[in-house]
């Protein structure tokens, strides 16, 4: 499984936002308004101190065993049930001395859920690579599934995480680059419980605001990584030269919030915010300080008589690639979008399978059903899978983009 991945950011940026031996420093670089740092968790050996001072960081308690061992204990940010994405985040640094080429074996104790996330080394944060399968061994405590890594050392610090780091500010600078496009305008949306800022970017080329709205969410959830780097390459799409992009640009305002839950991905939480609530579960409520932004910003849409939303899709990542759409009987403005924009998107993916998966729970307080049921328009939920193939994603991205933007201009004008 050993091969090198990247998440399509900048190298000089996300080395320095992981470089930094401060989260509270780093994480409240793009914020206007102090953030509380979590707490955090270390300790050291003979060979390596073991630390999780970063934006994304995640271990409860760390131990030496040895010389050459430490044991990391991984707990979710909020008593079970809880949905089992385990994630986990740490900094291995070499101790004064200690060659280059040293081993280091790190256990992972899930207290709940299990090893989940094959790991991945990164010196830089930005090329990350699979520890190799003969590093991995993985064995059950108690029915849960743990893990035991042994980690060859470089000269300088090594991160480990369940999947490549996109932090707050990571995603803010990202944002800030595609502001430089003619066509895209960044502000922000509001802020999170804990003071972070959510920003939308904007997209459209029409003089004045088109009539016809999109709305896209992502990273609700902390650790769906792929999610957010096919969201990455669909937004980059969107605003690329081509000509499908042009004439879609200049009907349609698309409008991005690409970190929902910043506090719950600088905290390096599995799941939640810090409210202890799955955002994702809060659409109807809208208890959290981060639904409600989104809640005000669809309300702000349909209360303006000259703008109208067309569509809503939310991106995740599960354990497969996979589009949760509304039922094609259901009755939409636009109607049947899931079915013609899956149908384009298949003709352009050949040898690779569209997986469609359609239902609606009324009252289920997600963001695909709350959605369509208050404004009546198409959603779906955008699920990649945790293992997807990095080069695969980016392909996704950009050829369901394509897709979509060609079957909203397909549309007739409300």
């Amino acid at each position: 499984m050993k091969h090198m991945i990247r998440h399509g950011l900048s190298v000089s940026i996300a080395a320095l936002l992981l470089a930094s031996g401060s989260a509270h420093a780093v994480d409240t670089a793009a914020s206007a308004v102090p953030v509380a740092a979590p707490a955090k968790a270390g300790c050291a050996n003979g060979q390596v101190r073991l630390d999780t001072n970063f934006p994304t960081a995640a271990a409860a308690r760390c131990e030496t065993l040895g010389k050459h061992e430490l044991a990391v204990t991984l707990t979710p940010e909020d008593a079970p049930p809880i949905n089992c994405s385990a994630w986990y985040a740490f900094r291995l640094t070499p101790q004064p001395g200690v060659k280059r080429g040293q081993r280091v074996t790190i256990t992972l104790n899930y207290t709940a859920c299990g090893h989940r996330y094959w790991p991945k080394v990164s010196e830089d944060g930005v090329r990350w690579t699979h520890l190799p399968a003969k590093d991995v061994t993985l064995f059950e405590n108690n029915g849960i599934k743990q893990a035991q890594l042994r980690i060859q050392m470089g000269a300088g610090p090594l991160f480990v995480a369940g999947q490549e780091i996109i932090a707050p500010s990571t995603n803010d600078h990202w944002l800030a680059e595609k502001a430089r496009h003619p066509d895209a305008r960044l502000s922000i949306l509001g802020r999170s419980a804990e003071g972070r800022s959510i920003q939308q970017l904007t997209i459209t080329s029409a003089p004045t605001p088109p009539r016809e709205q999109v709305v896209l969410v992502g990273r609700q959830h902390p650790p769906e990584i792929t999610g957010a780097q096919a969201m990455l390459a669909f937004v980059d799409t969107i605003l690329s030269d081509e000509p499908i992009a042009t004439a879609y640009r200049a009907r349609f305002s698309t409008i991005v919030v690409p970190m929902l839950n910043p506090d719950g991905v600088a905290r390096g939480h599995w799941r939640h915010a810090i409210g202890g609530l799955d955002l994702n579960r809060d659409w109807g409520p809208f208890t959290q300080a981060e639904t409600r932004l989104i809640q005000g910003l669809l309300k702000e849409i349909a209360d303006d008589p000259a703008r109208t939303l067309r569509l809503f899709l939310d991106f995740h990542s599960t354990r497969k690639d996979v589009f949760y759409t509304l039922p094609d009987a259901t009755i939409t403005d636009p109607p049947r979008f899931a079915a013609d924009w899956l149908a384009r998107y298949q003709d352009r993916m050949p040898g690779y399978h569209v997986e469609r998966d359609s239902s609606h729970n009324p009252g289920l307080p997600t963001a695909k059903s709350w959605v369509y049921e208050t404004y009546g328009v198409p959603t779906a939920t955008f699920e990649i899978g945790d293992d997807t193939d990095r080069a695969l994603i980016a392909r996704i991205g950009r050829e369901s983009a394509l897709a979509m933007m060609e079957t909203m201009l397909a549309t007739p004008a409300p």
